[in-house]
């Protein structure tokens, strides 16, 4: 592009400031640090509108599974747009495409989660499983039951209920009200930094513990659910030690503790399955809510999938009652035509089977950075993935917060070609599945030079 003109880089940079308002802005910054303007994308790639190319190893926002610029997912979407761009959602009207989605959606989810709810995102899909639990406990006449457990670290989203379901410490921003009576949130699951040398399988002992001597302040009659992501995503790419999720899911059974799975991010084959759930971590929920990659970020939309035990309480017949709970964009036609063929395309070119393959080379080729000084630790599974900087490896001391050393790499990785998402002492990454071997090493061998540059440049200061 040109350094002139209404479509010049300068002046899509200069409208940005003026006018986008942009989630999770950094007020100070935003005003030193240029906005990077996007002009098109495809597959892994992104280009920007001085045509410069870059891999997008963040995979848009843990969302671009199928890759980007794909024409059948266009013409999947403008033929929607021909036939029904729009139907009215409520009550007793339906579409085509929400109908055969939501029957899809059953297929692929584990046990008898067979009732789908669709709303526009992740946090949307949060905020209808916590209604829905509320609605459940009435109607089976447990109104008392409204207590929600949930973790530090985790997150589930930005709505009110959703914000404040989550745990990371960074989302609870002065300034803002939480749902903070009802809402605990239990130790963070990250044994890599609350280990303090606990064995893996001693750390998951003491979490079932706190979880069962929560459940008993409480009073199990007054717990109504229990939310968790099979793999904490924002909040660092935090795995589950051992055999904590499946002994939690057990005990939230044994006390009739609804189990919601939050796989807006592990499910559409972030981890090689549909679902986490079952086929990873062996449980299977009550709720499971999705989002992200159920249209590879095509279109917004989000399913809250329900079992029938929860639903055929909330919808039993002789009550006279009513869901309360709808959006206008609830089983949008064109986002479930969106979603439709980006699971044919899953399906088709076997991109499960590709994740499988291609994933825990990626694990296998980042962890090779952990020869370098300041990275304390690579985790994750498949394409999920978390590279975590520390100033001392032995103490895992971290870098000062202010430093912000995630971003420190980011920015090094930026005219290198590759994009990483800094989270202070993180860089996290979730590239499209597409992703072939040869762009794994290029993601890998880049990050490592800018890890490299940018320890030495804090040598010298």
């Amino acid at each position: 592009m040109t350094d002139v003109g209404p479509d010049s880089t300068r002046a899509i940079v200069e409208r940005d400031r003026r006018h986008f308002f942009h989630p999770y802005q950094v007020f100070d910054t935003y005003l030193v640090d240029e906005v990077l303007p996007i002009d098109r994308g495809a597959g892994v790639e992104l280009v920007d509108t001085d045509g410069r190319s870059y891999i997008d190893a963040v995979g848009g926002m843990w969302c671009t599974n199928v890759g980007l610029g794909r024409d059948e997912m266009a013409d999947a979407i403008a033929q929607q747009v021909r036939d029904l761009a729009y139907a009215n959602p409520f009550v007793d009207m339906t579409n085509v495409p929400a109908g055969r989605l939501c029957e899809k959606l059953a297929e692929l989810a584990p046990g008898d989660l067979n009732r789908v709810f669709l709303s526009s995102g992740g946090s949307t899909a949060i905020d209808v499983a916590y209604r829905t639990i509320q609605f459940y406990w009435y109607a089976k006449g447990q109104p008392e039951r409204r207590h929600v457990l949930s973790r530090i670290d985790a997150y589930h989203g930005t709505t009110f209920a959703a914000v404040s379901i989550g745990g990371k410490p960074g989302d609870r921003v002065p300034g803002f009200d939480y749902i903070d009576d009802t809402i605990h949130h239990l130790s963070s699951p990250d044994h890599y930094h609350h280990g303090n040398g606990r064995t893996e399988q001693e750390f998951a002992d003491d979490l079932v513990d706190e979880f069962e001597a929560t459940i008993a302040e409480l009073g199990a009659d007054k717990v109504a659910a229990f939310f968790a992501e099979p793999i904490m995503g924002s909040g660092g790419v935090i795995l589950p030690p051992a055999d904590y999720l499946q002994r939690v899911r057990r005990i939230c059974a044994e006390h009739e503790i609804v189990y919601v799975s939050d796989e807006v991010v592990t499910g559409f084959g972030r981890l090689g399955e549909w679902f986490a759930s079952e086929s990873v971590f062996g449980i299977v929920p009550d709720i499971i809510t999705s989002a992200k990659g159920l249209t590879s970020g095509y279109l917004p939309l989000g399913a809250t999938i329900i079992s029938d035990r929860i639903y055929d309480v909330i919808a039993e017949e002789g009550h006279d009652r009513y869901f309360a709970v709808g959006y206008t964009y609830s089983g949008h036609p064109v986002s479930c035509a969106a979603a439709l063929k980006n699971i044919e395309i899953i399906e088709r070119e076997g991109l499960l089977e590709h994740v499988r393959d291609v994933g825990p080379y990626f694990m296998e080729q980042l962890r090779t950075l952990t020869d370098l000084p300041m990275v304390g630790e690579v985790r994750g599974s498949h394409l999920m993935a978390c590279v975590v900087f520390v100033a001392d490896r032995e103490t895992k001391e971290l870098y000062p917060e202010e430093l912000d050393v995630g971003k420190l790499v980011a920015n090094a990785c930026e005219p290198r070609g590759l994009i990483v998402r800094p989270m202070v002492h993180l860089n996290v990454m979730s590239p499209p599945l597409v992703i072939t071997r040869d762009e794994i090493d290029r993601v890998v061998a880049t990050l490592r030079d800018a890890i490299v540059d940018v320890r030495a440049d804090l040598d010298a200061r």
